[in-house]
């Protein structure tokens, strides 16, 4: 790979990451009231919406600054299916459970 396609590579992730970060910060500040008053699995869909874009930026970092890229689509696999299935499926256990648990006291 030559350098100025690494360089550019690393420019377009860097473009990603910030437009991802603009949206997080812009949503973070407006907080739409339809994104904080619905909920999926006990959390608002403002909070799910963090959750999603925060995986992405997680992919993109560890493709592009781990150099994932460039492996073996094995390797690839191998890393980045927890980010895609084990984080996710964490978070449905650790959101559902806790909104049970505020069930329970709140009634």
């Amino acid at each position: 790979m030559s350098k100025e396609s690494s360089t550019r590579e690393i420019w377009i992730v860097f473009w990603i990451l910030l437009i991802v970060t603009a949206i997080e910060v812009v949503l973070g500040i407006i907080k739409p009231p339809f994104m904080v008053e619905n909920y999926i699995v006990g959390v608002t869909l403002l909070n799910m919406t963090f959750i999603v874009l925060t995986i992405v930026k997680a992919y993109y970092i560890v493709y592009a600054f781990m150099h994932l890229g460039s492996e073996r689509k094995n390797l690839k696999l191998s890393i980045l299916l927890p980010i895609w299935i084990l984080i996710p499926y964490l978070l449905f256990i650790l959101l559902t459970e806790s909104a049970f648990q505020e069930f329970m006291l709140h009634g």
